[in-house]
């Protein structure tokens, strides 16, 4: 047989930047075209995504520990970004000395460098982002669906399939900045992006800061991440659906802050299975959290015949009056019948039967400008509640009778002092959100 012939192209692009007057010389290489072979991106060089990168199935892709990886600025469907297909794997494993870092090509970090230049306050949505695509179950229209942000004419962008155990890759010690693209409504690019990605796939102390959309966007899948830090989204920080059942522990949630050029939205956006989905609940965890609130307009929004156990996690920092919203279409309106609870079946049966769950939430009753503004743990959940409750029947007989929604289990409202859950930060230190010192209080 002959040489298999690349679909990929890799060029020289070294090129000398001034920087404060100095001449800084960048040793880079461009990228574009699918990988159909197995590639290194080494930590000698820069490397540069032009355009939608794909590493397609059967193919590995490895990113050697402390490798810059920058996206070119294209907009839209033209958005650099790099997807692994269904069926492809990256090993993309940096470590806490020498952590992998994907920016933007207007980021003047250099080889051997950490700390990005770009405007934390202000710069985001300058590149596409990451994709991770594999062969799990989802509980979408159909049994394989095309990711948000990929064409359909792309045919690398479909996910999904019958094996929870699938296995995409590893990817370890990333930091992603600066991403994150909007195609359309419903339709966009994340800070990583991970599509029906199997439990065999290893996602750990990953950060996203500074998307343009989520931090975090998981469709379907069995994957578990863990360590995550999402800082800075101007949209959602960590984003689930189509019937995600894996669980993500130890994770840090920054909103962006009061004098960004932005403001963050939920810290949650978790929605349910969509078509036809008859078989047993697949729950999606989430565990051991700390959650800053900075300008999030709300505590989290479970909508849409959600199933996620939210357990142990610490929400501080945020604006006043905040709620957590549990509903169909994000409403909190108490006076209009159409978009209360028990009107919308999936989400008020889920919730009634522990398919909702929620356990170990602390809730600080300080705001953001110090004052006290939450004082009653009854008044968390979509902030109508009079009472907490116990019991699956009660809770049931309450969304039945349309009365305000109770929150139920062991949830608290803590000072900083005696806050007994929350992330361990310990293991975050080699993060850039650590380097600018936003671990601090935590």
């Amino acid at each position: 047989m002959g040489e298999v012939q690349r679909n990929f192209n890799v060029i020289d692009a070294d090129e000398t930047r001034n920087i404060g007057g100095q001449d800084v010389a960048f040793n880079q290489k461009r990228v574009s075209g699918s990988f159909n072979e197995d590639f290194t991106f080494t930590n000698d060089h820069i490397w540069i995504i032009d355009g939608r990168v794909i590493v397609e199935p059967g193919v590995t892709l490895t990113i050697q520990p402390g490798t810059i990886v920058k996206g070119l600025g294209e907009q839209g469907a033209l958005a650099s970004v790099l997807l692994v297909a269904r069926g492809a794997d990256i090993q993309a494993n940096g470590t806490a000395n020498d952590p992998i870092v994907f920016t933007s090509y207007l980021d003047n970090i250099n080889v051997g460098e950490f700390a990005s230049t770009l405007d934390i306050e202000n710069d985001l949505g300058l590149w596409g982002g990451v994709i991770i695509l594999g062969n799990a179950p989802i509980v979408a229209q159909a049994n394989e669906v095309q990711i948000e942000g990929i064409p359909s004419s792309v045919t690398a962008g479909i996910y999904g399939g019958s094996d929870p155990a699938d296995n995409s890759g590893s990817f370890t010690y990333c930091s992603i900045r600066y991403t994150g693209q909007q195609l359309g409504p419903g339709n966009e690019l994340q800070g990583l992006t991970l599509g029906g990605v199997g439990s065999g796939t290893v996602i750990s102390h990953v950060e996203s800061i500074n998307s343009a959309d989520d931090g975090v966007e998981i469709f379907g899948g069995t994957v578990n991440i863990s360590n995550f830090i999402v800082l800075n989204p101007d949209d959602d920080g960590f984003d689930a659906d189509q019937g995600w059942s894996g669980t993500a522990d130890n994770i840090v949630y920054i909103g962006a802050s009061t004098s960004a050029g932005f403001d963050s939205d939920h810290p949650f956006e978790l929605d349910g299975p969509e078509g036809n989905d008859a078989g047993e609940p697949e729950i999606g965890k989430f565990t051991n959290g700390s959650i800053w609130g900075r300008s999030a307009s709300d505590f989290a929004d479970l909508r849409d015949g959600a199933q996620y156990d939210l357990k142990d996690i610490y929400f501080f920092g945020f604006k006043a009056g905040v709620d957590l919203e549990l509903d169909a279409d994000g409403s909190t309106d108490p006076n209009d019948a159409s978009k209360k609870l028990s009107d919308n079946p999936t989400i008020s049966d889920n919730y009634a039967n522990d398919i909702v769950a929620f356990s170990g939430l602390q809730f600080n009753g300080l705001d953001r400008d110090g004052a006290t503004s939450f004082t009653d743990i009854t008044k968390i959940l979509n902030d109508k509640l009079d009472a907490s409750i116990a019991s699956v029947a009660d809770r049931a007989a309450q969304v039945t009778n349309n009365e305000d929604v109770k929150f139920p289990g062991a949830n608290s409202i803590v000072t900083t002092a005696n806050k007994s859950v929350g992330a361990d930060v310990s293991v975050l230190g080699w993060s850039y959100t650590s380097a600018l010192g936003l671990l601090a209080n935590f």
